[in-house]
């Protein structure tokens, strides 16, 4: 038990600039509390004293404001950050590694009794505040989910999710600096240049209408100049790409 605390200490430091000294995260890191705590409770729990665990789990999510059922998986190293609003639901899987921050739900969409109804997050995911996993799917390794996204469906390994409902960013390009980086720290789900697919999408169609109608404006050019009259359309609001794009930022 000492030794997975100060695995948890190190892990803890390691991955928030604001601990500064391991006495800090004991004393003042409910994230840590509540994951000591939820080691308890899920014992109590596979011990079928499941009103025990029950209970553990009670005080903890009053002292620390996250609820962790006893029921759920917990692997090692994970950081509860802030953690004020967490829920973690009873078949969840949380694999080893993952960040979790305040206001994170990683709930079940069935009613049924027995079967898998939560999330599987599996080694070093990071959940950004907010987030919403909904359904019994698994969040693939290393995957990042962005604040106040809502998961509804199963996110590939080093994947973004973001938006509501989520839609996924695959990771194009694999710098390794980078992703250490992001693997250590990266601040509420969110990385750099993670833009929205569907953002994306919009800034393609309007560059490529600007273009046509360019291309246009030059075809019809030529065939004045060649002596071949072109019917004349009636006159439309001047198309500016510049500012829609703006709009879709």
């Amino acid at each position: 038990m000492l030794s997975r605390i100060r695995e948890d200490i190190a892990s803890i430091m390691a991955r928030d600039p604001a601990a500064r000294t391991a006495l800090e995260v004991v004393c003042c890191y409910p994230g840590l509390h509540a994951i000591v705590m939820h080691r308890w409770a899920a014992f109590c729990w596979e011990h079928n004293l499941k009103l025990l665990g029950r209970f553990i789990s009670l005080i903890a999510r009053i002292l620390t404001g996250i609820e962790i059922h006893p029921g759920a998986t917990i692997g090692r190293r994970v950081f509860i950050d802030h953690g004020f609003g967490v829920v973690i639901g009873e078949t969840a899987d949380v694999g080893d590694d993952c960040t979790i921050y305040q206001g994170v739900t990683l709930g079940g969409t069935s009613l049924g009794k027995g079967i898998k109804r939560h999330p599987t997050l599996a080694r070093g995911v990071i959940i950004g505040a907010g987030a919403k996993i909904l359904g019994s799917f698994t969040v693939g390794e290393g995957a990042k989910v962005g604040s106040n996204a809502v998961v509804v469906k199963p996110v590939p390994a080093g994947a973004t999710a973001v938006g509501n409902p989520a839609r996924i960013i695959q990771k194009e390009t694999h710098n390794p600096q980078e992703d250490a980086a992001a693997r250590m720290f990266a601040a509420y789900g969110v990385t750099p240049n993670g833009d929205d697919p569907l953002s994306k999408a919009l800034h393609g169609l309007i560059d490529n209408a600007a273009a046509q109608e360019l291309q246009i404006a030059r075809i019809v050019a030529l065939l004045k100049a060649a002596g071949i009259a072109c019917d004349s359309l009636p006159p439309l609001d001047k198309f500016d790409p510049d500012e829609l794009n703006k709009l879709v930022e």
